[in-house]
């Protein structure tokens, strides 16, 4: 098989996967499904992924990959904007919420949080890659905040790492609530909520500073 052809078909398993997995979860959808739907032979999705176990581990690798690759250009695009670390992370929420709104509709959900959800199913190995998506997201948000705070020392009862998980919690209930009620204008309201909140957080210090009002 031509590594250009193999590569595109495990692609194409793994797009049709993420969308039944997102749909109706991953016990529910199918290997027999998945080569009916890509048009191939059992012994063409064997050639790609051993049994359901490594497609689960592909399906969240590529979804790490891709999710870490998308926060780090929308933050890379907000620290050229500005040096100040508070107004860069503002811009860089900004721009995020901005890409939720231009979604045709509502977020189709997170794979990381789908797997949560059946994590029984799971191996040990698949559900540590999973956490590590998580723990991902604390490590950059607080890093983050924590540079901020340098510059802006916070009230001293704010939990920092709290802070940082809530970046996660917003995300994720944004995406289910918008799902449920079929609105994609939630997901990128609460980001811009959250990006007000963290604002809020900083503004004693940053008064009178030009990023902030920038910012505003």
């Amino acid at each position: 098989m031509p590594i250009r052809k193999g590569a595109a078909t495990r692609d194409r398993i793994l797009d049709l996967a993420e969308s039944a997995v997102l749909a109706k979860g991953f016990a529910a959808t199918s290997i027999d499904e998945l080569i009916a739907a890509a048009g191939i032979t059992k012994s063409g999705f064997f050639y790609h992924f051993k049994d359901k176990a490594d497609l689960a581990k592909a399906l969240i690798l590529r979804y790490l990959e891709k999710d870490s690759e998308l926060l780090d250009e929308l933050f890379r695009r907000g620290d050229e904007l500005h040096d100040d670390p508070l107004h860069g992370f503002l811009v860089g929420l900004k721009l995020f919420a901005e890409m939720m709104a231009n979604l045709p509709e509502a977020h189709p959900g997170c794979l990381a949080a789908s797997f949560a959800y059946q994590d029984q199913i799971f191996n040990r190995e698949i559900r540590e890659l999973n956490a590590s998506g998580l723990m991902a997201w604390r490590r950059r948000f607080h890093e983050r905040l924590l540079l901020i705070a340098e510059r802006y020392p916070p009230r001293p009862d704010v939990d920092l790492e709290a802070l940082a998980d809530m970046a996660a919690s917003t995300v994720e209930g944004g995406m289910i609530v918008g799902r449920a009620l079929r609105d994609s204008t939630i997901l990128p309201r609460q980001v811009l909520l959250y990006r007000d909140y963290v604002r809020t957080v900083f503004a004693q210090s940053a008064i009178g500073s030009v990023g902030l009002r920038v910012a505003a």
